[in-house]
Parts: structure tokens; sequence; C-alpha cells
């Protein structure tokens, strides 16, 4: 990784589906050197996937929750079980391991608080090993940057 691979991490995380010719430009590279330093960065694992952001109330959903669980063991086939049902609930779009006063914090999205009661009664109750759920409710989402623009802030200037 140099400057310019950080460069092209940037202007990809802030538009991902810029042309390559784009991307180029503005990280000073030909259009086939950039194509193969972008391949090369996604072969490499430091490009995971390219995704879409959505605009969740638009779509219908208006409450986001992020859940604290606390699990009864944090024995690693425990963790395992917890994690895989974790993994079959829509609804469910993060689950962190985290450290703290809890186990795993999960980030939820719902179309309204009867949909988040009825995910919470019907399928959170319901998980492996959980003894304690507490939930908290996002009332605004603030603006931050990307991952790019947060670890690599002065490439691409």
């Amino acid at each position: 990784m140099d400057r310019i691979d950080e460069a092209i991490l940037k202007q990809l995380s802030l538009n991902a589906r810029a042309p390559v010719s784009q991307i180029a430009g503005q990280v000073g590279l030909s259009q086939s050197a950039c194509t193969r330093r972008i391949q090369a960065l996604e072969a490499s694992g430091h490009i995971l996937g390219y995704s879409a952001r959505l605009g969740l109330r638009r779509l219908g959903y208006s409450v986001t929750a992020m859940v604290d669980i606390t699990l009864g063991t944090e024995v690693g086939e425990d963790l395992a079980r917890f994690e895989a049902a974790v993994a079959q609930i829509d609804g469910i779009v993060e689950c962190a391991l985290v450290s703290g006063g809890y186990d795993y914090r999960l980030k939820i999205l719902c179309r309204d608080l009867d949909d988040y009661e009825r995910l919470h009664r019907e399928e959170m109750g319901r998980l492996p090993g959980v003894v304690k759920i507490s939930s908290s409710f996002v009332l605004r989402a603030v603006p931050t940057r990307s991952e790019a623009n947060a670890l690599f802030p002065a490439a691409g200037r």
C-alpha cells in the first residue's frame, strides 16, 4: 500500500461507481495502471466489495435499533451458536462481539415499533444463551466520514 493506493481507496469510498478513467485522473495514473491497482487491491482483500447506500425511510424502515446482548456464558461454542442464529434473522444488519458490559451489539432495521416488538419477542428472545437484551433507538443518524476518509485523510489531495 502506498499513497496512490490510499488515494484510490478514498476515491472509491466517495463514489464506488466512478469510472476508472475519472479515478485515474484524480490519482495521477493512466486508466490501465489504475485498473491494475484496483484489481490488486481487490485480490489482496483491501477492497472487499461494493455496495449502495439505501434510503431506509423511503423503503419503509423508519426504526433503527441498537441492541446490546448479554449471554450467560462466553464459551466458544456458545458464541458460535448465537452468531449462527443471529445470521438467520431478517432485519439484523450488523452484529459485533464487543468488550465492556455486554457481549454483542446488534444493529437492527425495522419498519416501525410494532415490527421491532415482534422481532424482540419472536426472534431475539429465542436466541441461544441470551440472558439480557437492552435496546436503544436511533433518533437521527449523524453523517460521518467514510472509512477510507477516516483512515487516509490526506490521500488524493
